[in-house]
């Protein structure tokens, strides 16, 4: 019980996240490339999961860092990942997908946007 409660911590909300963005916060996109060009939150940096321990060393220092995927499963995975090597990450909850869907803007293509 006690890594659940963990990986609740290490969670955020979509509506906290947002406040975040305004303000100009570092967000980590862990999905797959074509997922994030079709679609992905305007600024979010990719780097996919399956990428991610071999390059730690061009995950951004920020604190808190934000972590986004599709729907927030990756998302959470690769935050407590990062939390065990000493980063301050968090998972948006609902990913990418509640994004859209709250009527967010969203960029495509290959760059952040």
């Amino acid at each position: 019980m006690a890594g659940m409660a963990e990986s609740e911590s290490l969670e955020v909300d979509l509506e906290a996240f947002a406040e975040a963005h305004a303000k100009g916060a570092t967000l980590l996109d862990v999905r797959n490339p074509d997922e994030y060009e079709e679609r992905h939150v305007p600024g979010a940096i990719l780097i996919p999961l399956g990428e991610l321990g071999d390059r730690l060393d061009e995950v951004p220092k920020a604190s808190p860092l934000y972590v986004i995927c599709a729907r927030g499963g990756r998302s959470l995975r690769a935050a407590e990942a990062l939390a065990g090597e000493g980063f301050d990450a968090l998972s948006v909850a609902g990913g990418t997908i509640a994004w859209a869907d709250s009527g967010r803007p969203v960029a495509t293509g290959p760059e952040a946007g």
